[in-house]
């Protein structure tokens, strides 16, 4: 009889434990090069960061260079398995705290609070598969991290204002989740925030007062995705999605509401 499937991801994860070295690339795609050339073009000094949706902490870490470099903070999973590989990752960790956790709009800054984070603390790394606007929403209500990275859903373009309305007890389901990049420009305008750049489906986001020269979400998403050569290879589940990128607005209101039918009443779009 063969490996459980969760001895086969223990596995992994112990390979990717004695692998992982500080000057390592973890993240997804360049966010972690994209990371560090904010830090410093920003001059962050707060060596503080925050991972929501942590998972191991190695396997598309966006954070893992930070904590294996000194910095301080803490990582949120709210998966158990994930969560217990997260506590091995952290454990070679000065000052860092894996927290096992559903993180809702609600809690997320009692949450923060608890565990000593600073009001302008340095990165915040937010990709939960779901409530991720409005949890990103909370977050910016009491906190003004110095640079974020967010996952946004980049298969519906601008200027599609779309997100999935919130639910405590929302699961990820076939490209329905998280909130369109049309839809990050209300949070930059409440917040005054502006988006610095895209890579594929993270954004990265700056206070203004930072002095950061912000780029308009069309733009940004035309650059970071849309123009990408490479996209279809990295995102070949997104084939049938593209053809909003050719359709009018109307159009494509109308192949969203066709196309998320058995979601009815559970998304707002514009």
């Amino acid at each position: 009889m063969g490996a459980t499937p969760e001895v086969l991801r223990d596995l992994q994860f112990w390979f990717r434990r004695i692998a992982a070295r500080p000057d390592g690339k973890f993240s997804n795609f360049n966010e972690q090069a994209i990371i560090d050339k904010y830090v410093d073009k920003l001059g962050i000094r707060n060596q503080v960061a925050v991972d929501v949706g942590a998972g191991d902490g190695i396997r598309s870490s966006n954070t893992y260079h930070l904590f294996a470099n000194g910095w301080r903070g803490i990582g949120i999973e709210a998966d158990r398995a994930k969560y217990q590989r997260l506590t091995k990752t952290y454990s070679s960790f000065d000052g860092v705290a894996a927290i096992h956790a559903a993180v809702q709009p609600d809690t997320v800054c009692d949450l923060l609070a608890s565990h000593g984070v600073a009001r302008e603390f340095g990165v915040l790394s937010l990709d939960i598969d779901g409530n991720d606007y409005w949890v990103l929403d909370a977050i910016l209500d009491q906190y003004r991290p110095q640079l974020i990275v967010s996952e946004y859903n980049e298969k519906i373009p601008p200027p599609l204002k779309f997100v999935v309305n919130y639910d405590p007890t929302f699961y990820l389901r076939h490209h329905f989740f998280g909130y369109s990049i049309a839809k990050l420009d209300d949070l930059l305008t409440k917040h005054d925030y502006v988006l610095l750049e895209v890579e594929y489906n993270n954004v990265f986001l700056a206070p203004r007062a930072s002095g950061a020269t912000g780029k308009t979400v069309a733009a940004a998403y035309a650059e970071g995705y849309r123009d990408r050569p490479d996209r279809h290879d990295k995102f070949p589940d997104n084939a049938n999605m593209e053809p909003l990128l050719r359709m009018t607005h109307q159009e494509a209101v109308a192949f969203l509401n066709d196309f998320y039918i058995g979601h009815a009443g559970k998304y707002t779009l514009e």
